[in-house]
């Protein structure tokens, strides 16, 4: 069984998101597929249980190297790109724990672009317990927070709170208490948290802390991008195409491309994906 490694959202093999893909995985059970996740050590591995190649149809599961995700932007971004290198540039269906998901995929230069469509999202100002608890664990203070952008918790799939930083130098300084942070996150069902500083309308930067995966941080999180676009569009945003810039903090860059696709806030991800030279 081939496990492949694939960088989303850049160019770069040494940028992006990297995720680990499975494209045969039937009859791997639930805890075989953690424990691969867990060895191949990214923040998700997809693997496909079910394919049809000929109607481009799959069934895609996502394990971060501690628990099973719902969905995950980046690895189904990465996922199409290998397989349109395999059987051809298209659509793809992808049946996900959180619904439907379609990815068109086309050639983009000497790389290969995939642009993914979301289930319907939603979301709602983050309750004042909740974000106390959520501000405690991570060492910010209201003070922090761009008054601009209310805190909500919007969902494409997974729930992510939506946080603005009154600063790029603030969402540059991100040092939070792991385990109080798991621990808030785990027992409010959030999956990452999405930390955002507008540049201007239309590009933004972000950082999104995933300790309930086991990992501090994902370099690019096209779930949560999804979230935002429906996040923004809740806000009576006229905003209606962005960019997220995230993973410069970690030394690997990242820019997604969001749109709000459809009047019930289904939103379009999309971004390159390369095979990286090396695990």
């Amino acid at each position: 069984m081939a496990i492949l490694r694939y960088t989303a959202f850049t160019h770069d093999p040494e940028g992006g998101n990297p995720a680990g893909i499975v494209l045969d995985a039937a009859g791997l059970s639930d805890a075989e597929m953690l424990a691969l996740a867990a060895e191949v050590g990214y923040s998700e591995t997809a693997f496909l249980t079910s394919r049809d190649d000929a109607a481009r149809a799959y069934r895609i599961r996502y394990f971060a190297p501690s628990a099973e995700v719902d969905f995950c932007g980046h690895a189904t971004i990465a996922t199409s790109v290998a397989l349109a290198e395999r059987i051809g540039v298209g659509p793809l269906t992808f049946t996900a724990n959180a619904g439907e998901i379609v990815v068109d995929v086309e050639v983009d230069g000497d790389t290969l672009r995939a642009t993914l469509t979301s289930v319907p999202t939603r979301s709602e100002p983050m309750a004042e317990d909740a974000l106390d608890e959520l501000l405690a664990a991570m060492d910010w203070s209201r003070d922090d927070l761009d008054k601009e952008f209310p805190p909500h918790v919007a969902f494409a799939g997974n729930d992510h709170p939506m946080i603005a930083a009154v600063s790029r130098a603030r969402l540059a300084d991100l040092r939070y208490d792991f385990d109080a942070l798991k621990e808030v996150m785990t027992r409010r069902g959030w999956t990452t948290v999405n930390l955002f500083w507008r540049e201007h309308d239309g590009r933004y930067h972000s950082r999104n802390p995933f300790p309930i995966g086991g990992v501090v941080e994902d370099p690019a999180t096209g779930a949560a991008a999804a979230a935002f676009g429906g996040y923004l569009r809740a806000l009576g945003s006229t905003v209606r195409d962005f960019t997220v810039i995230q993973g410069v903090d970690m030394g690997r860059p990242s820019e997604l491309k969001g749109s709000i696709a459809a009047a019930d806030g289904r939103t379009r991800v999309g971004g390159w994906a390369v095979a990286m030279t090396t695990p």
